[in-house]
């Protein structure tokens, strides 16, 4: 089993602390590497490179591993997130059914590009492959919660609280 003194935490926030319980609490096993992964997501938001080095270094596993897991699932970001999510799902029920549409409408109507934050930090704009809801096609997913289908009304009204909200 590792320890702490052999991989210095990257400063005193009292995050790291956190993320460094649930490594020990795995035995700095590099196969661990997700949970540690949510561990400093759920922790700081998102993962920057001074997370994932760190990360890297602490349970002992290629960078190139570390960043290929954080890239390779949805649920990981590389970039601070807005206030709230609208994660469209580009599945094939959903995109037959119009997603790319309302994706293409989201994109000119908000100047937001999938995996951008507007201007304002409070709406990221995210792709899905799939959000297991097919029967309610054309699906997108606002802070976890699936709008099934939605239309383009639907969708701009959802955004529109968002934007307009100022107690957020």
């Amino acid at each position: 089993m590792r320890n702490r003194a052999e991989v210095a935490l990257p400063s005193d926030d009292k995050r790291w602390r956190v993320v460094e319980a649930a490594m020990r609490r795995n035995g700095y096993r590099p196969d661990a590497l997700i949970e540690t992964l949510h561990t400093v997501q759920e922790s700081f938001g998102y993962l920057d490179s001074e997370a994932l080095i760190f990360v890297s270094n602490a349970l002992r596993v290629a960078p190139s591993q570390v960043y290929g897991v954080a890239t390779f699932y949805h649920f990981f970001n590389l970039k601070p997130q807005g206030e709230h999510t609208c994660a469209v799902c580009l599945g094939t029920a959903c995109y037959i059914k119009g997603t790319g549409e309302l994706l293409e409408d989201i994109r000119q109507s908000y100047g937001v590009h999938p995996g951008e934050t507007t201007a304002d930090g409070k709406l990221s704009l995210l792709t899905v492959r799939c959000v297991g809801a097919c029967g309610l096609a054309p699906a997108l997913v606002f802070d976890g919660e699936v709008m099934g289908k939605a239309t383009t009304e639907s969708v701009r009204a959802k955004i529109e609280g968002y934007l307009s909200d100022d107690d957020l």
